[in-house]
């Protein structure tokens, strides 16, 4: 049991512990990450990579009144357990219990709830000049970003921003070589290079003093000795993209050396200006499994045990299909019997469960980083050019590229697949990546199709559909096992816009857009035992909705209700309102079940929707109230 880590109520109580105790500190931090995973899963590799970070910037800064963002937000876990949680640590991704992210609702060193890359920096500039606004200028502030963050473009307009106002700010790039999966593109090799160097800050103070020797002189000679000085900067090249984007570059640094880092953080505290601190770490540190495949390792399955000094015995495994590895497989399948598939993905190669694509057909993915916008408007070019683009990107995500979606993809009419992993609640994740929002965004635009499989009998034939469409096409699939819904009439074909009935009520029927079309079916069941009799509609698009179909439910049965796994704004259910109204339909038997328009917590996903009346149990209660009501 730890004997330190109960004592650290606060971060100020770090200040009282001897070089020793902070080594055993960091020890106790990771068994206690280790012990976590012994009950659920939960992100492990990365915060085993920032302990010793973590400690070095507690004992540098007074985050009590410093500005602290850590960017992306699961790498905190460490700074959870520094910042008076330890005792509640144990409840990490439970409901009720700890968020997986920073929370502000849980600490005041929670300044944002972060759960998406690359916003740290503009956030910690905008609260930098309003510190300095407000009379605080003696605040601090500090963005960490890891380096699979870098690339994306709002880091990089944050950055031209700050130089431009010359802020005083520290910006640390924790590099440890990976986003979720390993990390791409020219950033990723720039990195690799100012690894390799073994100049660092040596070569750059040579650098410095050797320039300061060059005398400054006019016309040719001058022209010539500025080539030189250029020349000179570009073989001391470590750094140099941050210097001439306005920050002072320090670095690399060993991001485990925690008696370095609190030097060399100690020393960039009363400097001015914008800084940027280098800084290695290795994912899964401290863990041998985990340091050897964090890519695995990033949220593993729960650990079958330990064994002797905290090593891990196994994971424990599962033999059931996800709908992501229906989808993956029959994106294999599209691309092995069509050469103009191409699919991309952002930074999620692992997550979508794309490794088999990547290995077998190389030259048609391409993972883009963390860069949503760019890969909407990649896979528009790529469409432009006549091939079959698939963007397989997390709903919560693909929100990033909503300008893209309008102006190169839909605008132009482009044959681009959205596939939106993730859709609907993601269950201990919570609201950062609940993918509840992107029905209304996908069913905004002229030209875009929007889907969603009722169970795994649709998922195929839908992307068969998609890859043969001529305009963008979008589906959305929830982080689930597959399932199958009984089909008495046998299974109907998928045809753009058309519903599939499973069964025609007397009393009313449930409309079920996606996977809640099993809770439908099951609550129907449960209702024939009380004599009420409810169909059950698999809607399978929103866009185009299957008027015909809908709304002669509409217009002829008493009671309709429309269940979707996403917000009742601008959702499923009001698109049926909205054709309603516009066929001049009385719509007051509709009833709408769906996320309510507040932010949904994190917790497991079977409690969640019970909790917003989507479980079988709870749709059946809705229909029995309203009949009541109706009775009354």
């Amino acid at each position: 049991m730890p004997t330190l880590l109960p004592q650290i109520t606060s971060p100020a109580d770090l200040r009282g512990l001897t070089d020793e105790q902070l080594q055993a500190l960091t020890r106790e931090i990771r068994e206690e990450l280790v012990r976590v995973l012994t009950t659920r899963p939960a992100h492990f590799a990365s915060n085993l990579g920032v302990v010793e970070l973590c400690l070095a910037l507690h004992l540098t800064f007074d985050f009590s009144k410093d500005r602290l963002i850590w960017d992306t937000g699961h790498q905190v876990y460490p700074h959870k357990l520094v910042t008076g949680r330890y005792d509640r640590f144990h409840t990490i991704r439970t409901r009720g219990g700890l968020m997986g992210f920073p929370h502000p609702g849980e600490s005041p060193y929670d300044l944002f709830m972060t759960g998406h890359a690359g916003c740290s920096v503009s956030a910690v500039s905008g609260l930098k000049a309003g510190d300095d606004l407000l009379g605080h200028p003696d605040r601090r502030a500090v963005a960490v970003i890891g380096d699979g963050a870098l690339p994306s473009g709002i880091v990089f307009e944050a950055f031209n921003n700050i130089a431009g106002m010359g802020q005083n700010l520290l910006v640390v790039l924790n590099d440890n070589k990976m986003s979720i999966c390993p990390r791409t593109g020219g950033l990723a090799q720039y990195l690799d290079q100012c690894r390799m160097t073994g100049l660092y800050q040596g070569g750059k103070r040579r650098l410095n003093q050797l320039l300061g020797h060059i005398p400054v002189l006019g016309g040719m000679a001058h022209s010539a000795l500025e080539q030189v000085r250029d020349g000179l900067k570009a073989f001391f090249k470590d750094g140099m993209l941050f210097e001439e984007l306005g920050f002072r570059y320090f670095g690399p640094v060993d991001g485990h050396d925690l008696p370095g880092l609190r030097k060399i953080l100690r020393d960039l505290k009363g400097q001015k200006g914008p800084l940027l601190l280098h800084v290695l770490t290795n994912k899964g540190h401290g863990v041998t499994e985990a340091a050897a495949d964090p890519v695995t390792y990033h949220t593993p399955p729960v650990f079958t045990g330990l064994g002797p000094n905290g090593t891990i015995k196994g994971l424990k495994t599962s033999t059931t299909r996800a709908y992501t590895d229906a989808v993956s497989e029959g994106l294999h399948a599209a691309m092995a019997a069509e050469p103009t598939v191409a699919v991309l993905t952002a930074a999620m190669c692992q997550g979508n469960k794309l490794e088999k694509v990547r290995a077998d057909y190389p030259d048609r993915f391409f993972d883009v980083g963390i860069c949503e916008s760019h890969a909407v408007a990649f896979a528009a070019g790529l469409a432009k050019a006549g091939m079959r683009p698939v963007v397989d990107i997390y709903s919560t995500f693909l929100q990033r590229g909503f300008d893209q979606i309008f102006q190169e993809v839909c605008l132009q009419n482009l044959p681009v697949v959205f596939c939106m992993d993730r859709a609907g609640l993601t269950g201990p994740e919570g609201p950062t990546h609940h993918g509840v929002f992107d029905i209304p965004y996908m069913r905004l635009f002229p030209n875009m199709v929007s889907m969603a499989p009722g169970d795994e009998a649709d998922v195929r034939p839908m992307l068969d559909l998609a890859l043969g469409h001529p305009g963008p096409i979008s589906m959305r699939y929830p982080k689930i096992n597959l399932e199958r819904v009984g089909r008495s009439q046998g299974f109907a074909p998928v045809e753009l816009g058309k519903a599939e009935v499973l069964d025609w009520g007397e009393d009313g029927c449930f409309v079920a857009f996606g996977t809640l079309l099993s809770n439908c079916a099951a609550a129907a069941a449960k209702l024939r035992e009380d004599g009420i009799h409810m169909g059950v509609v698999n809607a399978r698009f929103v866009k185009p909705l299957d008027k015909d179909t809908i709304l002669r439910a509409v217009e002829t049965l008493p009671l309709v209700v429309t269940v979707e796994e996403g917000t009742l704004e601008g959702g499923f259910g009001s698109a049926v309102l909205e054709a309603a109204n516009a066929a001049g339909l009385d719509a007051r038997g509709v009833v709408r079940c769906g996320i309510a328009d507040r932010f949904v917590e994190h917790g497991d996903r079977a409690e969640l929707l019970a909790d917003l009346g989507l479980s079988a149990d709870a749709l059946a209660e809705t229909v029995r109230k309203h009949r009541g009501a109706m009775v009354a």
